[in-house]
């Protein structure tokens, strides 16, 4: 699965839906789910670290408008971009080696994730001997 690893206490404020709307100094194309991750610094008292902690939808990416600073949980800066996100889905934790811009995850068996895999989702771990396949690939 596609990942992307923030800083604390942004991910976490994803994870909790506070935070809907990613920034970044570059767009993206990709259009999907995007698992997001916490990196291991800085250390944020009571924050997970170095954990995958929801996955997310990415459906648009736009230049980041001042209007969009509450739901970004920052500021407005130059050369901004807006990632759009939605159906924010809360998973159980793991821990993860994270990686700059995207990078890929193996998915841990379902029931780690019992909560965000629908039946055909843990129908396609258990004949892919383990691997978790995206059907949207």
């Amino acid at each position: 699965m596609k990942a992307i690893s923030l800083y604390q206490p942004y991910a976490s404020l994803i994870a909790s839906g506070k935070k809907t709307i990613e920034t970044r100094c570059w767009a993206t194309r990709y259009r999907g789910d995007l698992l997001i991750a916490s990196t291991l610094k800085p250390v944020v008292a009571g924050l997970p670290l170095g954990q995958a902690l929801c996955i997310v939808e990415i459906f648009d990416c736009m230049p980041m408008r001042p209007y969009h600073e509450a739901d970004a949980c920052c500021k407005w800066y130059e050369g901004a971009w807006a990632w759009m996100l939605r159906n924010i889905r809360a998973i159980e934790p793991f821990a993860i080696k994270g990686g700059r811009g995207f990078y890929e995850v193996a998915i841990p068996a379902p029931t780690a994730l019992a909560g965000t895999l629908t039946v055909l989702d843990q129908i396609m771990y258990s004949r892919s001997a383990g691997t978790f396949v995206n059907r949207k690939s």
